[in-house]
């Protein structure tokens, strides 16, 4: 397997480790997404590192990065772009359609979970079939096109819940917790030296094009007959729990789509490749189950009475679902 692809991933994960830190694994599963070429959902209390997270992948990335803030007066159009009536220095009129700031390579969707259901299903479309329609007439977003919505899981008040078929067209979605201790000491050295440089120094930027090479390399990774059987049955057993577990049977109500299974195949792809293996191994999937599923599993009303969580269930699911052989 080519390494030198594989190694400008790495770095770019240690440049961004070096602007975010203590939450290493949250980077990695940023940049799993992106390899895997799908849409992250980022969930976390406020003040986790979200944004910056955001921030820190596009400042290393030669990408173009909008940040749209969500709010509830928000129309489609604000973010989609819309016809506009121009005129020239001559005094001719024509109408022409003005891009919105939708049409990025990684799109920052803030508080994605404040806009209005008519925005979220403008997004949609854009996440779905990487194109939008206005006026009748389609515009295609460019090739790296990636969107990184946030959300905050305890302020309700004045926000739309992001109905299911919009929360599963996010490959992963990614539960930021607090930092240690340590890691916090070393935040506040950190920002410190920020403000007192004036801006960021200028550094190399990964090229779009060796992310095109990477996602080639991780189609080509082997992913055996045995395997495929794992992760369909991992995704089956959230649809007919009883079959597994009676415990497992009481918490789940609704269980995960066939897209589940999919995203579940190329993350553990896209690990496996950054691992610089060859091929996908089990312990790829188990490591893929809990970002890819949680999102994608709706829990019963004794579940949530239990305080039993998303990824509790899933644990549940490793357990009782054997590998084949």
């Amino acid at each position: 397997m080519p390494i030198a692809n594989r190694d400008s991933i790495l770095e770019l994960e240690r440049a961004i480790a070096q602007s975010v830190l203590g939450q290493d694994s949250v980077i990695r599963e940023v940049l799993l997404g992106l390899l895997a070429d799908g849409h992250v959902l980022l969930e976390s209390l406020p003040g986790l590192a979200k944004t910056r997270t955001v921030k820190a992948l596009a400042a290393h990335l030669a990408a173009d990065m909008s940040r749209i803030q969500f709010t509830p007066d928000l129309l489609p159009s604000d973010i989609t772009g819309a016809e506009v009536l121009q005129q020239d220095a001559q005094g001719n009129s024509r109408i022409q359609f003005q891009q919105g700031p939708l049409f990025g390579n990684l799109i920052l969707a803030d508080e994605i979970n404040r806009a209005p259901a008519k925005v979220q299903a403008a997004l949609l479309e854009a996440m779905e079939e990487r194109q939008i329609t206005v006026a009748g007439t389609t515009h295609r977003m460019p090739e790296l096109f990636m969107v990184l919505a946030t959300q905050n899981p305890i302020e309700q008040e004045g926000t739309y819940p992001l109905p299911e078929a919009q929360m599963d067209r996010f490959i992963m979605k990614i539960v930021l917790d607090y930092p240690d201790a340590a890691s916090e000491i070393r935040m506040l050295s950190l920002l410190r030296g920020e403000s007192q440089q004036n801006g960021a120094l200028a550094e190399a930027r990964l090229p779009q094009e060796t992310l095109f090479a990477c996602r080639a390399e991780i189609n080509q990774v082997h992913v055996s007959d045995t395997l495929d059987r794992y992760l369909v049955d991992l995704v089956n057993a959230t649809r007919h729990p009883a079959d597994y577990d009676a415990e497992l049977a009481r918490w789940i109500q609704v269980g995960a789509s066939p897209r589940g299974a999919i995203a579940l195949d190329k993350v553990a792809r896209a690990h496996a490749w950054l691992a610089g293996q060859d091929f996908t191994s089990p312990d790829d999937v188990r490591t893929a189950a809990k970002p890819v599923l949680r999102h994608r599993l709706h829990l019963s009303y004794d579940a949530v009475a239990d305080g039993v969580t998303a990824d509790q269930v899933i644990g549940k699911l490793l357990d009782v679902v054997a590998i084949p052989v």
